[in-house]
């Protein structure tokens, strides 16, 4: 048995990924080579320990009772997860924890399985000119590219345990936070909403999220995000000018309407009229189109 167990040491060291075993108080039994570089933390300091204490920050303790639940009802738990280093630090981690079981199927212990999420996805989104965010199935994040930070100016540990309805425009979150269909379709849907910025400022953006939860290399929710604020700004821009254009056309053919009509009645030529719309406007210290509307709707004759 001795030397099963030595076999088996020897096995999870070799490991790329950090195995960490608890009991199901969560006191950490067994810690390879990769969790002490992953965590900080060596065996001889962390065994006994209680898991949620030394590598769960208070943001995560959502996450730890989904696994539990999750372990319990018999099924392994899988997804991005934000855990905290020896250091204080807080990083990205894809977990995969699953129970162990005695012969009769009582839980007895968990087995968690982990590796550094933004290690695995910086080399490729990098140089994406998008900003990303990697997100569990409730919308927590769980990665933030360069690219995010360069755009909005939040750093990744700041959005570590975030929600991303926190950053979201309130008057947007009803279509924001629509969960995504699981329909097959061959792109997902743009949606257009405010995202907050540090200083409390709102950048509009284009937003994409693509399902992989059920994809074993990221289990989470991909959200692309572009920033659109200035096309926004401009078409915010042309929209005003047209309502503006619009109202100046509308006031224009009242105006002519009105002269037309006065002509008429009075026998006057159209730009004697027009003099006597202006007058009348004048006098009353009124606009010339309300002058010109009531001609032409209540048949006033100035």
């Amino acid at each position: 048995m001795t030397s099963d167990w030595a076999d088996a040491e020897r096995l999870l060291d070799f490991l790329g990924h950090a195995v960490i075993a608890t009991d199901m108080d969560g006191r950490i039994v067994r810690w390879n080579a990769a969790a002490e570089r992953l965590y900080g933390w060596t065996a001889d300091e962390i065994l006994g320990r209680n898991i949620g204490e030394v590598t769960v920050p208070e943001t995560g303790q959502e996450h730890g009772d989904d696994i539990m639940q999750s372990l319990r009802d018999g099924r392994p738990w899988s997804g991005g997860f934000t855990v905290v280093r020896k250091d204080g630090s807080t990083f990205s981690a894809l977990v995969t924890d699953v129970g162990v079981r005695t012969d009769d199927g009582r839980l007895v212990g968990i087995v968690g399985v982990s590796t550094d999420l933004g290690h695995a996805l910086r080399p490729l989104l990098a140089r994406s000119s998008d900003a990303v965010l990697v997100m569990s199935h409730s919308g927590t994040v769980s990665y933030a590219s360069p690219a995010f930070a360069r755009l909005f100016g939040w750093s990744e540990e700041s959005l570590l345990g975030m929600r991303l309805w926190e950053l979201v425009h309130s008057d947007d979150r009803t279509v924001v936070m629509r969960p995504p269909a699981r329909e097959q379709r061959a792109e997902p849907p743009a949606i257009e909403c405010r995202l907050r910025t540090p200083d409390g400022s709102w950048r509009w953006v284009e937003m994409v999220v693509s399902d992989l939860l059920d994809d074993p290399a990221v289990r989470g929710l991909i959200c692309n995000i572009r920033d659109i604020t200035e096309r926004r700004n401009a078409q915010d821009r042309l929209a005003e000018l047209n309502e503006q254009l619009e109202a100046a056309l509308s006031s224009r053919i009242v105006i002519e309407q009105a002269k037309g009509m006065l002509a008429e009645r009075r026998g006057i030529s159209v730009e004697e009229a027009f003099q006597a719309l202006r007058k009348h406007a004048r006098d009353r210290n009124a606009t010339l189109q309300d002058v010109a509307t009531a001609v032409v709707t209540l048949g006033l004759s100035p």
